[in-house]
């Protein structure tokens, strides 16, 4: 196990074997919006030897701490919930139409493979799709939309796929699972945002792992439903109340085809974590994250948000009369869909940045921009 100091010029692997074991496990555990239980489970289980307690609220978050009596409290928070889809509409001949869990991409449904889940297991089905053949050549081919994408299971009428367990509002997501390519990137569904908690557990296990002792208690947070509004962590910030947020989520690489860097930004997989600039973004905890990337020899690029960050950075800022919250993020290629892709590297850089921040935060510090 490698142990976290100022870098040499060659990378240093964080992620050990064991660990990148447990984080094929999370990564295809599903974990919908609303229904992440399962996947809290397990990422619970690989936290557990590295902290002091454990609890979770009513929805579904996380949380593991470190120096639970500490009196000053630092967050460092992730994401659990993944995209799926909802079953909305069951036809009499057995096929069903769904709508949004979160921010679902319906151009990527047709001939995807899925999993329904129901109170008597799981439910295997397709997103079907006309034949090339029948759409008509030299027609303008109609493309999926919401109103027409649509699920087989292998049924024939709607009586058929309800004695499967079927019902409206089953939550489906997709069987695409996780993989190493080219012994560069991790590649997977829900790389947005498990990855991230993920991370985090990482920084708790080298915490234990290099004896470290925080002078503050650590929240280790994977919060439910940011994928519909930042749900989960408004709730947490207000039952944690701390005093300092270091949030963690992906962002995207700019790099592929049809993104434009003016209004995307430039951001590559494999030169670092991001650090935001955004009004939820409080100014010097940012200059401390910044101080410790430089000081650990870790890369790191940058990134504007014009209004929000878009994460779960927004609710623990605004929350508990104003709490100093930063982000960083983990470049990813193709959000949103099963092949989401982040750098190894990344992810060793992110952790470590993680790890060297806490290392930098003293109790009772005062980030206010200035003070009379």
């Amino acid at each position: 196990m490698a142990k976290i100091s100022k870098a040499t010029a060659k990378h240093t692997a964080v992620v050990t074997p064991k660990s990148l074991k447990f984080f094929e496990q999370y990564i295809n555990n599903p974990s919908p919006t609303g229904f992440e239980w399962a996947g809290q489970r397990l990422w619970l289980d690989y936290l557990k030897p590295y902290v002091d307690d454990t609890f979770t609220d009513n929805y579904g978050t996380a949380v593991g701490v470190i120096n639970p009596e500490a009196t000053y409290k630092v967050v460092i928070e992730a994401h659990a919930d993944e995209i799926s889809w909802f079953v909305n509409y069951i036809t009499n001949e057995g096929l069903i139409y769904v709508i949004r869990n979160g921010g679902s991409d319906h151009q990527i449904a047709p001939s995807k493979r899925v999993d329904i889940h129901t109170d008597k297991g799981i439910v295997k089905a397709v997103f079907g799709w006309p034949a090339i053949h029948t759409r008509g050549a030299g027609e303008k081919e109609e493309a999926p939309t919401l109103k027409n994408i649509f699920l087989d299971c292998g049924a024939t009428s709607k009586d058929e796929v309800e004695k499967l367990g079927i019902h409206v509002g089953s939550v489906i997501t997709y069987e695409d699972e996780f993989m190493v390519l080219n012994d560069r990137y991790y590649v997977g569904r829900a790389m947005d945002n498990r990855a991230g908690g993920f991370m985090i557990a990482e920084v708790a296990r080298l915490l234990k792992e290099n004896k470290k002792k925080l002078p503050f208690g650590l929240y280790i947070v994977n919060a439910v439903q940011e994928e519909i509004g930042l749900r989960g962590a408004e709730m947490i910030a207000h039952r944690i109340k701390p005093n300092v947020a270091i949030i963690t989520d992906v962002t995207h690489d700019t790099q592929t085809p049809m993104i434009n860097k003016i209004t995307q930004g430039d951001m590559a997989c494999g030169k670092g974590p991001v650090v935001s600039y955004a009004p939820a973004v409080q100014i010097n905890l940012n200059k401390l994250l910044i101080k410790a990337a430089e000081k650990a020899g870790i890369p790191f690029q940058r990134q504007a948000s014009s209004r929000s960050t878009g994460t779960d950075t927004d609710a623990f800022a605004y929350s508990n009369d104003g709490v100093p919250s930063a982000l960083i993020s983990l470049p990813l290629r193709y959000m949103h869909t099963t092949v989401e892709m982040v750098h190894k590297e990344d992810v060793d850089n992110v952790i470590r940045l993680i790890y060297e921040a806490l290392l930098s935060i003293k109790p009772g510090q005062d980030f206010r921009p200035f003070n009379k």
